[in-house]
């Protein structure tokens, strides 16, 4: 196996420690730690560092420190790329995308603390900012994930992939997409409008009165069964279609991590959601979707990637002159 280079290694570590702070993130929205440090942005309670700080103010900054962090990593990952690939490179586009979406991720972060879109606050415009948050998540994920992805000579989408395939993935990663979003919803409402019982739960879901949040709880296990299904599908349509061997092994972590992830959503509904449940099942959702991703970038490249190495045998087997 081909050793990686220090950027590839580089790569990964980011988006490693991006999914940490994600998760450290949706830890505070869970904790109802969001108004920890007030509705003050970029400051702490008007200050730097805050004093005496209680335990949802100690929450929030680290959060604050981590994504700042993030952020330096991110820009870091695109001036590493400026620096050793050409210009056109599609790492460095790559490299580019990261950029943009890690400080939208902010600006949106900022927004939910500014507009005080936090702890307790069951505002239409607060769920419109969670989709909107979960939604440069997962670009953000993505664009990291092809940035390291390529870097370790992962192949490229080719230009103009045709057929079926384009359509196949597209539909899987709008899916996925939905998916989540609805999951963010369904998760601010298990943190707004929490049960102490499945039956309690369910009264409130189906409660005349309820608030749309609890209503939309019922609509994320349908739209998890539909997209998991699609996504097991897709993985075994590339299975087929394009056997190579990355594509055998990218398409077997998509089948297991679905079906981890459709068994983790059924478990956090029968264990009514616990903060540690919650976490495991969006660490769960980020990496189908950078499964997915991966997939379907690997999926779109396979043909010529199968047609230069029968090209490849054909030279080998000619006699040298």
């Amino acid at each position: 196996m081909k050793q990686l280079s220090g950027f590839a290694r580089y790569a990964w570590a980011v988006l490693a420690y991006n999914l940490l702070v994600i998760l450290w993130g949706a830890y505070v929205r869970a904790t109802g730690s969001g108004a920890g440090c007030g509705s003050h942005w970029p400051l702490c309670n008007g200050m730097v560092i805050p004093r005496a700080p209680q335990i949802e103010t100690i929450v929030e900054f680290v959060h604050r420190l981590s994504s700042g962090a993030a952020l330096l990593a991110v820009l870091g990952l695109l001036i590493w790329a400026l620096r050793v690939y050409a210009p056109g490179s599609i790492i460095r586009r790559g490299a580019w995308l990261s950029s943009v979406f890690i400080l939208t991720e902010a600006l949106l972060g900022a927004g939910l603390v500014l507009f005080e879109w936090v702890a307790d606050d069951a505002s239409l415009g607060r769920a419109i900012s969670i989709v909107l948050h979960l939604l440069n998540t997962f670009l953000l994920l993505a664009s990291l994930s092809l940035t390291a992805w390529l870097a370790s000579d992962g192949r490229a989408i080719t230009a103009r992939p045709s057929g079926s395939m384009p359509w196949l993935i597209g539909v899987g990663i709008l899916g996925t997409l939905i998916l989540g979003a609805s999951g963010a919803l369904t998760a601010l409402g298990d943190t707004l409008f929490p049960a102490s019982t499945l039956a309690e739960g369910l009264r409130q879901d189906f409660s005349p009165t309820a608030h749309f949040l609890t209503r939309l709880r019922l609509l994320h296990p349908t739209i998890a069964v539909i997209v998991g299904s699609y996504l097991l599908v897709v993985a075994g349509v590339l299975r087929v279609n394009r056997s190579t061997k990355t594509i055998l092994h990218l398409a077997r972590l998509l089948t297991v991590g679905t079906l981890i992830q459709l068994g983790a959503g059924v478990i956090n509904v029968l264990l009514l959601a616990p903060v540690w449940m919650q976490l495991v099942h969006l660490l769960l959702a980020d990496l189908v979707w950078i499964a997915l991703i991966l997939t379907g970038a690997e999926g779109l490249s396979a043909p010529q990637a199968l047609k230069d190495d029968a090209a490849g045998k054909i030279l080998k087997a000619e006699p040298s002159g």
